[in-house]
């Protein structure tokens, strides 16, 4: 066969390939929007993780809860936002110079919101994938196929611990340990 042949032949398998892609991957993301609604998804899962965790139990501790989300899909319709997210909150607090994390969560969540009176986003309501074994069946509900977030598209815990150590006046090399 010539050489002529094969790009001929892997020229148009490429094209297959783009085209098959483009036409089932889901479409580009409004940025804009997700700027918008991430602070507010974010503040909303610090404010549900208090009282949630052991750091805050121990008053020397200054815990608080860090949070973080990672948007997997995003649609809005009749003006209400849908976000498909993967989340990770984190409780740190510190003792003796150094980051303790003290509990945390990472979990596949659909949080909707609609824009109030003032410009702003208010969240409506926040489901997220429940333990154990009906995990998978949830997400595979909820989460489109090119959506569907796997252990991977963890929010990463490095940003978290950034933001910890800033808020408690750490350097940035301080070390994370146990709480």
């Amino acid at each position: 066969m010539s050489v002529r042949r094969w790009g001929i032949g892997l020229g148009a398998t490429a094209v297959l390939v783009a085209a098959g892609a483009w036409a089932v991957w889901p479409a580009g993301v409004d940025q804009h929007l997700w700027s918008e609604v991430r602070p507010v998804i974010e503040a909303r899962l610090v404010a549900d993780s208090k009282g949630n965790g052991y750091g805050e139990t121990q008053p020397a501790l200054r815990a608080r809860w860090f949070c973080g989300a990672r948007m997997r899909d995003l649609d809005e319709k009749d003006g209400v936002v849908r976000a498909g997210v993967t989340t990770l909150c984190m409780e740190y607090g510190v003792r003796k110079g150094a980051l303790v994390d003290c509990a945390g969560d990472d979990v596949p969540q659909v949080v909707r919101l609609r824009r109030d009176a003032h410009g702003g986003y208010r969240v409506l309501s926040r489901e997220e994938a429940p333990d154990g074994e009906r995990n998978a069946e949830w997400v595979a509900d909820h989460f489109s196929f090119f959506a569907e977030p796997d252990p991977a598209d963890s929010v990463p815990a490095g940003d978290l611990e950034a933001a910890a150590r800033k808020h408690f006046g750490l350097p940035a090399d301080a070390p994370v340990k146990d709480c």
